[in-house]
């Protein structure tokens, strides 16, 4: 008889970087779970850490880097395991890295408890660990899509779930390492969207974010046609959702056949984030964008024929390499033209390994100060009038919580994603409701 007690060891997951690590993130923690790992807190001593890197920038690889030796530093006999766009970004020289134990990369997170249990199958018995364990492979070959499996509900961010449709992009724009750490683009099947939307929907869950590194290229990898209006129309006939919502699209997508089809599906919010970056036409050519400022602003209008005042959101980078005085300003004059509901705003950062980090006329960091304050000024304004522009205009308010410091008092999102407040003596968490701007 084996009167050994099987030790129950804990895993934290440290996430870093945009939604699709956070979903893969949550992906992670599910199926450790499932294997009998304890879930505990990043801030918590555990036997297994394991950091979902980001890539995007040169700041976010130094923060990785920061959280793999914060990792080992909490508990020096820890099992540290790095994992997601770093890994595939400089694979090599984080296998040299004593503070780190194994290296999972891109499209192999679905194996961490597998990859997990073996390696301490072969290099904990003796308390010691071995040199770098890896699981990784070359992302821009592979066809596959990384299926995670159905969560039930592991990443909910209060009352909405992120659903990730597609990995990868094809773009190559000359500041972004993306489709270097992520690959090409690889579409997820419908069937197994749906049946994890249909279970969240069953679940409780009103609300939808369709997620992806660049969602616009949904079913352009498919055999046989099925794209981003179809997987929108399918998503809606499904019982109890009550809204979807897009994450961030190309321009190119916006076509009067795109929004034809969509227009037509009340469930899905009139909140449209459509990339920009510049609004200059010389500065988006650098930036290998394929579109012109003007073709952008025809995308605008295309929404506004089909949506009555719907949301429209952007990034832009200040800053970027070449980015002159009168380029800015063009850019300036065209954001005010376009007015957006919101613009985020980023001080260009060089990003190794990219075309424009090598670049000529690198701009200086005050220059890219001064430029992010006007921007940021500039979209203060515009989101006020954008939302002064609703008045006397009936919405749906999702309510997702109380606020902090007032439990009858309580927030959520109209469909045009603007933050509404609503005082009721009862609890209307997860409800919706009707409200006049």
């Amino acid at each position: 008889m084996d009167n050994k007690m099987e030790i129950t060891r804990s895993a934290a997951i440290i996430n870093l970087g945009c939604k699709v690590n956070k979903y893969e993130a949550d992906a992670m923690k599910h199926k450790l779970s499932d294997a009998g790992f304890a879930i505990v807190e990043p801030e918590e001593v555990a036997d297994i850490y394991i950091v979902n890197t980001c890539s995007v920038t040169n700041i976010a690889e130094r923060k990785s880097r920061q959280m793999l030796r914060r990792a080992k530093r909490r508990n020096p006999q820890a099992i540290v395991v790095a994992t997601g766009c770093y890994v595939n970004a400089d694979h090599d020289n984080l296998l040299k890295e004593d503070y780190i134990d194994i290296v999972v990369g891109n499209n192999c997170k679905k194996n961490i408890a597998d990859i997990i249990n073996e390696h301490m199958g072969e290099a904990c018995i003796d308390n010691k660990h071995n040199s770098s364990d890896s699981e990784y492979i070359d992302i821009s070959k592979t066809k596959e899509y990384e299926e995670m499996g159905c969560l039930e509900g592991a990443y909910l961010d209060h009352k909405r779930a992120y659903i990730k449709v597609q990995d990868g992009c094809n773009q190559f724009c000359s500041y972004c390492i993306i489709p270097y750490t992520r690959g090409r683009v690889r579409s997820r099947g419908k069937d197994s969207i749906l049946k994890e939307i249909k279970k969240l929907a069953d679940d409780g869950v009103k609300e939808f974010v369709l997620t992806g590194i660049h969602v616009s290229s949904y079913g352009t990898d498919f055999e046989k046609e099925y794209d981003l209006a179809s997987l929108i129309c399918d998503i809606a006939d499904i019982d109890n959702v009550a809204r979807i919502r897009l994450s961030s699209l190309e321009p190119r997508i916006i076509t009067e056949d795109f929004l034809s089809q969509i227009s037509q599906i009340d469930k899905l919010c009139p909140h449209f984030h459509l990339s920009l970056q510049s609004a200059c036409n010389d500065t988006l050519k650098r930036m290998n964008r394929k579109y012109t400022i003007e073709e952008y602003m025809d995308k605008c209008d295309l929404l506004r024929k089909y949506y009555d005042r719907p949301a429209i959101t952007t990034d832009v980078i200040v800053g970027f390499p070449g980015e002159t005085k009168e380029e800015f300003e063009i850019t300036y004059d065209n954001l005010e033209k376009i007015h957006f509901y919101e613009i985020h705003v980023f001080k260009y950062s060089p990003r190794n390994g990219t075309v424009a980090s090598n670049m000529d006329g690198q701009v200086p960091e005050e220059v890219k100060n001064e430029r992010s304050d006007r921007l940021l000024e500039l979209t203060q304004n515009q989101k006020q009038e954008y939302i002064d522009s609703l008045a006397g205009i009936e919405d749906e308010i999702l309510i997702e919580e109380t606020l902090a410091d007032n439990d009858s008092v309580f927030t959520g999102y109209s469909k045009r994603y603007v933050r509404v407040n609503i005082s009721g003596d009862k609890d209307m968490t997860n409800e919706i409701v009707r409200y006049t701007f």
